[in-house]
Order: C-alpha cells, then structure tokens, then sequence
C-alpha cells in the first residue's frame, strides 16, 4: 500500500471501500461479508454501514445491507460539473433515433476511460454499460480516440497504471502497433475497435472538442458485431456520429460565447468541463 500523506483522513478511505464493496454481483451483503470484502473489523464496518445507512446511502433488509439509489449522486456531482451533458444530451439522442445502435460519450481516468453519459438502446450487449462504468482505453474506440490526443510520453505513462476495471479485454495492447495505431486515429479522425474488449461488441468513435480544439470527451456509436459488420458500421454509422459530434462542438462554442451570467449560473450543470486527466 502506498505511504499516506499527513492529509490523509483514513476513516474517509474506509467508508467508501464500504460503498465500492457493492457490486452488481454482489448488490446485498451482510455485516460478516462487507468487513470481509473491506478488510475491515466487524465493529468498524457496523459503524461505517450504520452512519451511511443514516445519511440515506445504504439500507437494511433484516441481516442484508444494500445501496439506494442516493449513491447515485456521489457520481452525479462529477458528471453534472462537466457541462457537455448538457449541451450533448439531445445530440446523442438524435443520433441514436437515426442509427438505431448505442451511443455514449466517455473521458479518460488514468488507464481508463469513464462513461460520463450515454443513450442506450435495448440489445443484448455482452457488456454493462452505465453512467460510471470504466473500460481498459486500449481495446477500445473512445480509448484509441483519447490517447491519440496525447504524445507517447504521457500514453505509456498513463497506460503503466494498472486497471480499475474488472473487465479482461479480449485483446491485450502490443506497444509498437498500439502506438502506430493512435498515429492512424490521429491523421483519420476516428477509431474503430473490432470485438477487442470482449466478443460481439464493435465501436467506432471520434473526438468531442472545444473551441481551442482541445478534446474534452469521445463520443462514439456502438454495434452487435453480429448485426452489423465493419464497412456498414464505417460507411453508414461514422458520418452519423461525426455530423452530431460536430453538432455538439458548435452548440458548445456558442454556450462558451456566451457571457458570464449566461452559462455560468448557480446550478453546477452548466460548469466549464475539465482537460482530459
């Protein structure tokens, strides 16, 4: 375990490996089996369960402890600072409505990327995907299309941390032709990635820029690689998501032309979206 700073506030650190011991697999669990899950004493992890159930972010069901959906907010609040939802919302659900397929827009978090909002349509997908979810960047196309972005310094760098996603891609990153591949991504536009993160799944993407032609986010549309092969996804789909991508860029430059007290208001909804991290 890395050294701590004299910053460090433990019990904060021990509440939310609490809330993180919830999974999709695991959405109920016992008092034996969250101090199982967190390393943490019985009575520690009593306490912890006890006070979140008081602030409203868990509750019991006789001897099982499970999240409500207040939980929610804790990444909500990162979301909702960005902005572009916003201004990308009715985009996105245009170009689901002509497509068909999924769409989702995603920024990176070290080695991954995080789904910051999405438009979903009802398919069998090998995957889950909600607000939240993060992926290893390499094996997919908004991963290629963010690092592309980045000079290989900075890449290799990020791509040296481990994962936070329990997913295992189908298709490990080779240095060299990962590499020459974000040099393709960069010169073209766009990435594809063809049943790398897991079987069955195909995606393309393109970058999402500001004004300064900075990326903020990747936007990308995403198939049943049984339904829908690569030159349809490529000839039919991409112009689709380039022209919305497009789209969401004008609506955001003219949100950022406006003056101070127009799209920054009290709400936090409508904040400036942070650099890629």
């Amino acid at each position: 375990m890395p050294e701590r700073g004299p910053e460090f506030i433990e019990a904060i650190s021990r509440g939310f490996s609490v809330v993180k011991s919830f999974t999709a697999e695991y959405p109920q669990l016992t008092l034996s089996q969250v101090a199982q899950r967190t390393d943490l004493a019985r009575p520690t992890a009593r306490r912890i369960l006890m006070t979140l159930q008081e602030l409203g972010y868990v509750r019991a069901d006789g001897g099982l402890f499970e999240l409500t959906p207040k939980v929610l907010e804790l990444g909500m609040s990162y979301v909702s600072s960005l902005g572009l939802w916003d201004v990308a919302r009715p985009h996105l659900r245009d170009l689901v409505a002509a497509t068909g397929e999924s769409s989702s827009m995603s920024q990176l978090d070290g080695p991954d990327i995080v789904y910051v909002s999405r438009v979903a349509v009802p398919k069998l997908i090998g995957l889950r995907v909600d607000i939240g979810t993060k992926f290893p960047a390499p094996p997919t196309s908004q991963g290629k299309v963010l690092l592309a972005e980045m000079d290989r310094r900075d890449i290799l760098e990020r791509l040296s941390k481990p994962s936070a996603s329990p997913v295992i891609p189908v298709v490990q990153w080779d240095q060299k032709s990962f590499l020459e591949e974000l040099d393709r991504v960069r010169a073209q536009g766009w990435a594809l990635a063809d049943e790398e993160l897991a079987r069955g799944i195909r995606s393309i993407a393109v970058p999402v820029r500001d004004t300064s032609g900075t990326v903020r986010a990747a936007m990308n549309t995403t198939v049943h690689a049984a339904e829908t092969p690569v030159d349809v996804l490529v000839r039919e789909h991409l112009p689709k998501l380039q022209e919305a991508a497009a789209a969401v860029c004008a609506d955001w430059a003219r949100w950022e032309s406006l003056p101070a007290e127009h799209n920054e208001p009290e709400t936090p909804t409508h904040r400036r979206p942070p650099l890629l991290s």
